[in-house]
């Protein structure tokens, strides 16, 4: 028997623990920080992570022709409509939940529908040519993300919202650097080729490492870029909820660690080996987030 939630009906017990298992074994390094989001504002997390998940994979799915993609992204996007308007189009836990989750919180179609648009961009080869491309990609794919995420934490100031735009850019440069030689692989630069000119670089001679002082400068430099965006959004700690503040700084953790390892160690990203920060850190960021004050101060 599925143990009782607080403020989840009893009959989407099952679809929330599906969503769970969902975030657990495919997104761990968010579920190291929604498992310390009180409920049930927890399990509508789960549900939007799940359902993230599902969208990526329509991008990424092997096997399957563009054009069949792009189909199946625009029916992943009419069901996406159907739920959050509360007509679920069948009785899976994602649609399940994404309906009840618009019921109890001011989600925006906008947005979930902007998130469709950046896993569009990334069907078939991605080459960004400038900042602001790559800056549009980030927002779609990343900022969105954010702008859910205090929508159903809640948060006290308007300029939460540009500053949850800005640490969701944070988090996706972070993605990117982190996946290098994965996305190069795919046929996927989403460094901005200007970038690339700029150190004398182009995307092979860095998969190869062949200049390697120029290789790691150009590595540093997209780490300055990032950390730019984790210091601009850093007010956002202060403005959200404070029961929901441990998650947000927990994830916000583990992502700024990644890029300090990235920082500490450029070649890793063409080196093959994710760089991942170690499970007794990611354990030690979620039990000291755990441990803060329901003011929000670490």
């Amino acid at each position: 028997m599925t143990k009782p939630i607080p403020g989840v009906p009893a009959e989407l017990l099952g679809a929330v623990a599906e969503c769970e298992r969902i975030v657990r074994e495919r997104a761990r390094n968010f579920w190291y920080g929604l498992k310390l989001t009180p409920e049930p504002k927890r399990s509508a997390m789960y549900v939007i992570y799940a359902w993230m998940r599902a969208a990526d994979d329509l991008a990424d799915a092997e096997g399957f022709a563009a054009e069949e993609r792009v189909r199946r992204i625009a029916g992943f996007r009419a069901a996406t409509d159907a739920a959050l308007a509360g007509k679920p189009v069948d009785g899976s836990a994602i649609w399940r939940g994404l309906a009840w989750v618009a019921r109890s919180h001011e989600l925006s179609p906008k947005d979930f529908h902007d998130m469709l648009d950046g896993q569009l961009s990334d069907v078939g080869a991605v080459q960004y040519e400038s900042w602001d491309e790559l800056r549009g990609f980030c927002y779609r794919v990343a900022s969105t993300v954010g702008l859910v995420c205090i929508r159903v934490w809640g948060y006290s100031d308007p300029r939460a919202t540009s500053l949850a735009i800005d640490r969701g850019i944070a988090f996706q440069l972070t993605n990117i650097l982190r996946d290098v030689r994965e996305d190069m692989e795919l046929g996927r630069v989403y460094l901005p080729a200007e970038d690339f000119r700029r150190f004398e670089l182009t995307p092979e001679r860095l998969l190869r490492w062949q200049e390697p002082a120029q290789c790691a400068e150009f590595i540093r430099a997209q780490c300055d870029r990032a950390e730019q965006f984790y210091a601009r959004s850093a007010p956002l700690d202060a403005m959200v909820t404070p029961s929901c503040l441990p998650t947000l700084w927990a994830m916000s953790g583990i992502y700024r660690g990644l890029l300090g390892r990235i920082r500490a160690d450029p070649r890793a990203v063409v080196s093959g080996r994710r760089v991942r920060l170690p499970a007794w850190r990611k354990a030690w960021i979620a039990w000291r987030a755990s441990r803060m004050s329901k003011a929000g101060a670490p």
